[in-house]
């Protein structure tokens, strides 16, 4: 299947109130917030179309609200907590076949990364209902792109049950492979960066890190890849010195006893 042939919405899920780091969506990257600076590299990806800034309705994201108007961006305005009800709406709303989750705290995504994985999903259309890069990881932390049919998000939207299901969006999809066909989209160097690299946003330190990325690489690349992070990175080690003491924090750390493949997935994570 072609793009062309199929409505693919990217759902950038963003919000004010976050506990570790509140307003992290707005703080400065080179005179623009972060979540301006993560959009631009999400519509370098060639095969993205619509996007929308999936925010809440509380007050604290009006925020959010209007720098999309200022910036002419598409926003939807939804429950706070139940990502997975925002999904299903902004895809609802907007006509989709199949909706890309990119998280806002992920402002280091490579576009490339997007394409190999909406790609992989475009090609097989046929025969998977759910494409991630996450089960297993092998990308540096901050490369998460998942995309999945509306027809299976209309599905989790209606059988999820639980709380994290609900707030994480996709678990009740990857922890249901016998009523969703799953492929994974793995790093093509075979390497294993995904909690030896963080380039995710939650705490100050992170901030400091990326924002420090950007001010090397952007003046000469706006576009800069992933492997140009790297290098850097190789060249200046005491840059992932910066938040170093964050490596391999995840959300569903505290959901283990209810997750029934997230071992599975972490067994297969062997750092090469």
């Amino acid at each position: 299947m072609k793009l062309n042939e199929m409505k693919i919405v990217t759902v950038i899920q963003a919000r004010m109130s976050s506990t570790r780091l509140p307003g992290k969506v707005m703080l400065p990257i080179l005179s623009k917030p972060l979540l301006i600076r993560m959009i631009e590299r999400v519509t370098a990806a060639t095969l993205v179309e619509d996007i929308v800034i999936a925010t809440s309705t509380n007050t604290d994201d009006d925020a959010i609200d209007k720098l999309c108007e200022q910036e002419k961006i598409k926003c939807f305005r939804g429950h706070l907590t139940d990502l997975l009800d925002r999904h299903y709406q902004v895809g609802k709303k907007f006509g989709a076949e199949a909706v890309v989750k990119i998280p806002s705290d992920c402002p280091l995504i490579d576009p490339k990364v997007i394409d190999k994985v909406l790609q992989h999903y475009i090609s097989n259309a046929d025969k998977f209902d759910y494409v991630s890069n996450l089960h297993p990881a092998t990308y540096p932390d901050g490369n998460d792109v998942e995309v999945v049919s509306f027809s299976a998000l209309a599905r989790a939207w209606k059988e999820a049950a639980k709380d994290f299901e609900r707030e994480h969006t996709t678990p009740y999809i990857w922890e249901n492979p016998d009523k969703f066909r799953i492929a994974n989209v793995v790093w093509e160097t075979g390497l294993n960066y995904s909690t030896t690299h963080r380039w995710t946003i939650d705490f100050d330190e992170d901030y400091q890190f990326i924002k420090n990325i950007f001010e090397e690489l952007y003046p000469c690349n706006p576009t800069f890849s992933l492997n140009e992070i790297l290098d850097l990175v190789e060249r200046n080690p005491q840059l992932a010195d910066i938040n170093r003491k964050y490596l391999g924090k995840y959300w569903y750390e505290n959901h283990f006893d209810e997750l029934k493949h997230i071992e599975e997935y972490k067994n297969k994570n062997t750092h090469k």
